[in-house]
């Protein structure tokens, strides 16, 4: 299957974005200053991933459609996957240090291990490591 995009933005909206902006940063993300005003900001995720945290009201701006409100409904689930068990360990960790809820127990396949979380607007991340060599067979 042939790629059909060179980056991912997924845009969220939040309550508070100096919370999220503390928030996140306290996860381990970084943000890119160029794309970061009172309405909006740009948290890089990885090369070529990004989340646009939106203030509601902006973020309005760009739907016709009610905003959901993710402490109490789920629209989408953020999975990224990682280099290994101890980035998920250290991810989630520091997302419930900075205030974040765990979101499920944690699910450990052997091939696969996963935490996640809901940060400070209850958005769901999945944070997981997966080692294809150990991937059951048939």
């Amino acid at each position: 299957m042939a790629e059909t995009a060179k980056s991912m933005f997924v845009n969220l909206p939040v309550k508070d974005l100096k919370k999220s902006i503390a928030f996140f940063t306290a996860v381990g993300f970084a943000f890119n200053p160029n794309f970061t005003d009172d309405n909006a900001t740009c948290m890089v995720i990885g090369e070529n991933i990004y989340s646009m945290l939106l203030v509601e009201e902006y973020f309005k701006t760009f739907t016709q459609k009610e905003v959901t409100d993710a402490a109490k409904t789920t629209e989408v689930l953020i999975a990224l996957m990682v280099e290994s068990r101890d980035q998920v360990d250290k991810l989630v960790d520091n997302a419930i240090a900075a205030g974040g809820h765990i979101a499920k127990e944690t699910q450990d396949l052997g091939f696969m291990y996963q935490r996640s979380f809901l940060d400070l607007d209850g958005h769901h991340w999945e944070i997981g490591f997966m080692d294809e060599s150990a991937i059951p067979q048939g």
